[in-house]
């Protein structure tokens, strides 16, 4: 318990801290959630409140690790204010060309390892001879 609240309190990077629960308790309305479990909110603009924001406050938060890219493409363009309909209104049609989203796999076992890299698996192909290394004019 006390490990969790500590937790809560100093970081950011894995859920959410106490004052973020705090302002989406008080004011954040709960928009919804893509199939990651990241769940996102939106609060009104209030120029009363402050002025300095032209526009509505939107924010997500992750399900596990903050990672960027696990936000998927409709959410957002929702999320940076491309568009003002979010991803599970009724109105939102995804495009024909648009593929499913996958997350960056870099740093982790589903990595993409290109055909020659130290890291991928299998034997390194043979040089073919057609690098000539650069050298300075003399």
């Amino acid at each position: 318990m006390l490990k969790r609240l500590f937790l809560d309190w100093f970081t950011w990077w894995n859920g959410t801290t106490l004052m973020t629960r705090l302002t989406l308790w008080r004011r954040g309305e709960k928009v919804g959630e893509d199939e990651f479990g990241n769940v996102y909110y939106r609060m009104p603009n209030d120029p009363k409140r402050n002025p300095a924001f032209k526009r509505e406050r939107r924010w997500v938060v992750y399900s596990g690790y903050a990672e960027a890219s696990t936000i998927p493409p409709g959410w957002w363009g929702w999320m940076h204010h491309t568009t003002d309909t979010p991803p599970v209104a009724e109105t939102y049609v995804p495009r024909d060309w648009q593929k499913p989203h996958r997350p960056n796999m870099t740093g982790t076992p589903r990595a993409y390892r290109p055909k020659g890299s130290i890291q991928a698996e299998g034997q390194r192909p043979a040089a073919t001879g057609d690098y000539k290394a650069w050298t300075p004019a003399e």
